[in-house]
């Protein structure tokens, strides 16, 4: 009987050589910029304890309630593969004292895990670049954030199809008084509210301003506004940073109906959305979350943050900049006759072009010796030069170059194979 071929689980996808290196030149950007603002990278467990995202996310969001890969360990804790980093950040810096009197830029990337339906851009284990910052509680530092992420956008070609969505959610009890009114907003209104609203309309009120139904967008046209009711402070940070983004030139829509969906959050939340991949809008998304160190033991400490989807973003620089990709052809290509005294020279000379050419990728033949299947291999790969060593060039201490996009050759002394390929290249 034939066993069962294993597959990948639903929703985790492999990443295959024809895709990394669009993923490596999009990395590669997106870490140049954060290093130019002069932020330094984290790295935290794949796996935390259960409690510490149900005390950061919120025991009533879709993602603690329905979304969460929770086990328990030999030990019987409960115990969560991350459904977000940001949590994992702040329980580091916590327990490592980086919060006390001191401001931390952070940034991550990593794979973090819910149990969602899959689709284009949302998968079950999918990968976050993230950024936290604490100890600054201004509106200059939310306009930093929203500064770096259209950085981001410009350097990765995409930034015509970017916009950005700004909002307020205020103070703690200023959302609680909203709260109080949207509820009873929306009891008046249940036989024009679909089952997930009514789910969520006590548990979570919020969060039903976000919803995609447009008839209930219709009944919130209605609704009591959430800008009626922030605090002065959270109005005053908010049109602080307005100013400071128009000072900038930085586009936005005000949408009083973004809240994100995280319990965490308070004054400044933003997106950037796209209509460039369909129903999955979101590029980015973030905000403040001032209260969330003290909520899981720390000092006071004001933050603020954005993740973005490494997944989506790869779709959205494929859509409408595919031009944006690593070189993944390679370089130099060594040849030889075949016997093992060549292919012994051809991997040592491929070691001195290393030494000599770092950042050039190298390949050495180590199978046909057949010349023509050799070139026709090289050709290929896209590569550029090919290096020949065979029993004339042994004897003589020396190599065969040819430059593959000229068809020109020369043979030159095996110390000078360096200097000669970089001038070609």
């Amino acid at each position: 009987m034939t066993e069962k071929k294993i597959q990948s689980i639903r929703g985790m996808n492999d990443l295959l050589p024809s895709d990394s290196a669009t993923w490596q030149q999009i990395e590669k950007i997106v870490k140049n910029v954060l290093n130019s603002y002069g932020y330094n990278e984290i790295r935290t467990p794949i796996v935390e304890e259960t409690a510490l995202f149900k005390r950061a996310v919120g025991e009533v969001t879709d993602i603690v309630e329905k979304e969460m890969y929770t086990f328990n360990n030999r030990s019987d804790e409960s115990l969560t593969l991350r459904p977000e980093i940001t949590a994992g950040c702040v329980r580091a810096g916590i327990e490592h004292g980086l919060f006390y009197n001191q401001e931390q830029r952070l940034w991550y990337l990593g794979p973090a895990f819910r149990y969602e339906k899959p689709q284009k851009g949302r998968y079950r284990q999918f990968h976050q670049f993230g950024v936290e910052v604490f100890g600054l509680e201004g509106p200059n530092i939310d306009a930093e954030l929203i500064l770096l992420t259209a950085r981001f956008w410009k350097a990765l070609g995409i930034e015509k199809h970017t916009t950005l969505e700004l909002n307020s959610i205020g103070s703690v009890e200023a959302r609680g008084n909203y709260r109080n009114a949207l509820v009873s907003f929306l009891e008046q209104h249940k036989d024009k509210l679909d089952e997930d609203c009514l789910r969520r309309m006590y548990t979570n009120p919020l969060r039903v301003l976000d919803s995609k139904n447009p008839d209930v967008q219709e009944l919130l046209n209605q609704a009591p506004k959430l800008f009626d009711y922030l605090d002065e402070e959270s109005k005053n940070h908010f049109d602080g940073l307005c100013h400071l983004l128009d000072k900038a030139g930085i586009k936005y829509n005000i949408n009083q109906r973004l809240v994100r969906g995280l319990d965490y959050y308070n004054r400044t939340v933003f997106e950037w959305v796209t209509t460039s991949l369909g129903a999955q809008g979101t590029v980015c998304g973030g905000g403040r979350y001032d209260g969330l160190v003290s909520q899981l033991g720390g000092q006071p400490t004001p933050a603020v943050g954005f993740a973005m989807g490494v997944e989506r973003l790869v779709l959205l620089v494929q859509a409408v900049n595919p031009s944006l990709n690593r070189d993944s052809s390679i370089d130099i290509y060594m040849i030889s006759s075949g016997n093992e005294q060549t292919i012994s020279a051809a991997q040592i000379m491929a070691e001195t072009l290393r030494d000599g050419l770092p950042d050039r990728r190298i390949v050495t033949n180590y199978g046909s010796s057949n010349f023509k299947k050799q070139f026709a291999k090289a050709d290929k790969l896209g590569a550029k030069i090919a290096v020949i060593i065979g029993e004339n060039e042994i004897a003589n201490q020396s190599v065969t170059i040819k430059n593959l996009q000229t068809g020109e050759q020369v043979e030159v002394a095996q110390k000078e194979i360096v200097q000669t390929c970089l001038a070609i290249l």
